[in-house]
């Protein structure tokens, strides 16, 4: 499993700082930042993903869905916490084109709350394809503070593509038309990338 860079440097950072303490003061006294590097490698690990085939909205974020609501656009949202033990590497929600990406400064509330959907800092690349256009939008919680975007407007994404990443405990939102029916409900568990969020509606009702 790949690690991103981050992750490496934090370690190594870690590690150093470790062993002079352990060199300089007693040799436990490094114990506790070599528990920290070796959690900073697992926070920031990169799983490859298989997405599902089809015509479907998948997660783009692992973590814990805490919203499903349907806006007064005629949009539904579908909010997924990440915690600090989730992975916290991104992916496009659909393939296509990315149309737009516009970035947002804002508080950093606890990512579960409702309010950090509209009021905390936040990055957001609207993507269409498929016939449909979706909306992904990286929030930054309470101890998130950078959100990391690897993408640009006029990138065309694979499906399930990585997008980028938000370090620590975070939230991410996607924002979808009246075309699709949402595939999950409040508490679910999803995994980016894999999980269906939403189905195309016609599809659904043929069935």
């Amino acid at each position: 499993m790949r690690v991103l860079s981050d992750g490496i440097y934090y370690a190594c950072g870690l590690t150093l700082a470790g062993l002079a303490l352990s060199y300089f003061l007693n040799p436990w006294a490094g114990v506790p930042l070599y528990v920290l590097a070796l959690y900073c490698l697992y926070f920031f690990r990169d799983p490859d993903r298989t997405p599902p085939a089809g015509n479907v909205i998948v997660a783009p974020a692992d973590g814990k869905v805490v919203s499903v609501r349907q806006l007064p656009s005629g949009e539904t949202r579908v909010s997924i916490f990440l915690n600090i033990f989730n992975v916290h590497v991104n992916r496009t929600p659909i393939p296509g084109k990315i149309t737009d990406i516009f970035y947002r400064k804002g508080k950093f509330l606890v990512a579960s709350h409702e309010a950090a959907s509209s009021e905390n800092e936040q990055n957001t690349l609207v993507v269409e394809g498929q016939g449909t256009r979706v909306v992904c939008r990286q929030i930054a919680g309470l101890i998130a503070r950078r959100i990391v975007c690897y993408k640009h407007a006029g990138d065309v994404l694979a499906p399930g593509e990585r997008i980028g990443y938000i370090k620590f405990g975070s939230r991410v939102d996607v924002l979808f038309g009246s075309e699709w029916d949402a595939g999950v409900k409040v508490g679910d568990k999803v995994a980016a990338g894999t999980s269906i969020l939403a189905i195309p509606r016609l599809k659904q009702e043929a069935a």
